[in-house]
């Protein structure tokens, strides 16, 4: 454990003065100043890095949250908005000086609407709780990542989450129509609506994925599909992740687009299959599933087009499930590899890159080479059809030297899907995680322009400091302003 240095008189004394003013406008339990009491949000879900905040402040109104953000940009205060901590990015890590803003009281559906296909949500409802909401009437809200049991609507906001149904229905970003939210400054704004496309600017998909850098999203209104007449999954094994990888790009190639395309190695698929029982083949090294849905006629004719091109690459296992049962089934391993990973390694670090879908063969073979190098298994998942890769490292935190061995790793996977035309990441966001690879991405001007946004929203650079970019300046001085490529300006993070 890193040994925190002890606070002298003023920086004490400032802390009570905050403290204060919080419990002002937050009165009852809404502020959490006890330092066990603030233990659970020391980290989000990267928990290889933890930081107590100076103080953490829980609102259930917008009023509330401008109050709190008015008062702290008045008196220079950081804040990190954070929403149900699943973020593996550490986006979500606190500061030590500065207050933890929780949005878990912001839990309630406020209105659906389904003439026009909308629903309005606080953001902690759960990503699964918007579906529950109108499931009854045959309804769903399309994105849905792995942890949508617990991660929030705010939460996916923030990072642009996807899911394995991204593929055909789109991340976040294409499936939120408008958004309510809090400046640094305590002003209430709103972006998009009910209608499905804004007048102006487009901040509504600036706002998306912009990880609590730009303001705090009090209100989320997003868009619900009817569920589709068909749906059906295809479960295939290959001798091969090569196989598999170029079964993707020939399904994709030949115009299919399946509902959901997901790909596990066999690490992943014995994991997942000691810990749900969901029927996976143990003999293979890959294994894809696809699912197709729409019309029954349509389904039928493209799960034979899809076995077709499989038999082709070279498949060795092919099952089409026959019930809605056998479909969830099937789903419900892949749902739960992350958790299942966690049976067979004390700790495992989970990455998130995207590469051009044709390149999956290359990184794959990459990967086994970067395993080897540093003496670390990892176990794959993907969501394949759209090249977002989630190798989980797995590693011993106890083991002296294997954290950084993990993490050393993943940077040579992230720099690797860069380097064949990808991104950093898909839908985990950059936070602490992938700040200082920003630059093998983005050159200088890319960088400052980006850091103007930002400080276009918050000018005095208070809200998430510390995360996305390699060096943040102070916005005051945004004519001179310049991101040191390669290097970084904040301190080593605390770390276990």
């Amino acid at each position: 454990m890193v040994a925190m240095p002890t606070p002298d008189n003023s920086v004490l004394e400032r802390r009570e003065k905050i403290v204060a003013a919080l419990r002002e406008i937050v009165p009852g339990e809404g502020v959490i100043a006890n330092d066990v009491a603030m233990r659970p949000y020391e980290s989000d879900g990267l928990t290889a890095y933890r930081q107590l905040p100076m103080v953490v402040v829980l609102p259930e109104t917008t009023a509330q949250v401008s109050k709190i953000l008015h008062y702290c940009y008045a008196e220079g205060v950081k804040v990190v908005p954070r929403g149900a901590g699943t973020s593996l990015s550490g986006g979500a890590l606190p500061l030590a000086d500065g207050v933890l803003l929780g949005l878990g009281k912001f839990n309630k559906v406020l209105e659906i609407d389904y003439a026009n296909r909308a629903v309005v949500a606080q953001p902690g409802v759960t990503n699964l709780g918007t579906t529950k909401a109108v499931e009854g009437k045959g309804f769903y809200y399309a994105p849905d990542p792995s942890s949508q049991i617990a991660c929030s609507i705010g939460g996916n906001v923030a990072e642009n989450s996807g899911g394995v149904h991204c593929l055909k229905y789109g991340l976040t970003t294409h499936n939120v129509l408008g958004v309510e939210m809090v400046l640094m400054t305590g002003e209430v704004v709103r972006f998009g609506g009910k209608h499905l496309d804004a007048e102006g600017y487009d901040f509504l998909s600036l706002i998306i994925g912009s990880e609590g850098l730009l303001g705090v999203v009090t209100e989320v209104t997003v868009r619900i599909l009817k569920k589709p007449e068909t749906a059906r999954a295809l479960l295939v094994g290959f001798p091969t992740s090569e196989a598999a990888g170029d079964c993707v790009a020939k399904i994709i190639g030949a115009g299919i687009i399946p509902g959901g395309m997901e790909m596990m190695d066999k690490p992943a698929i014995h994991a997942a299959e000691a810990f749900v029982n969901a029927g996976y083949p143990l003999d293979v090294e890959a294994l894809l599933i696809v699912e197709l849905d729409g019309p029954e006629a349509e389904c039928s004719h493209l799960m034979e087009s899809v076995s077709a091109i499989a038999k082709d690459c070279g498949a060795v296992t092919l099952r089409v499930s026959n019930s809605e049962e056998e479909r969830l089934k099937f789903w419900a391993g892949r749902k739960a590899a992350f958790p299942a990973v966690g049976r067979i390694s004390p700790d495992y670090y989970c990455m998130d890159g995207t590469i051009p879908r044709a390149k999956l063969p290359l990184v794959l073979s990459k990967m086994r080479e970067f395993s080897e190098k540093y003496g670390l298994q990892v176990a794959n998942v993907f969501h394949a059809g759209d090249g977002n890769l989630h190798p989980l490292i797995l590693y011993d935190a106890n083991k002296e030297g294997e954290l950084q061995r993990a993490e050393d790793f993943g940077n040579d996977i992230l720099r690797l899907c860069v380097e064949v035309g990808g991104v950093l990441t898909g839908e985990h966001g950059v936070g602490v995680e992938k700040r200082d690879l920003m630059p093998t991405m983005f050159n200088q001007t890319d960088l400052d322009q980006q850091l103007r946004v930002k400080c276009a929203f918050d000018d005095k650079g208070l809200l998430n400091p510390g995360k996305v970019f390699p060096q943040l300046h102070r916005c005051a001085e945004m004519g001179r302003m310049h991101v040191h490529a390669g290097k970084t300006a904040f301190p080593d993070l605390p770390r276990f």
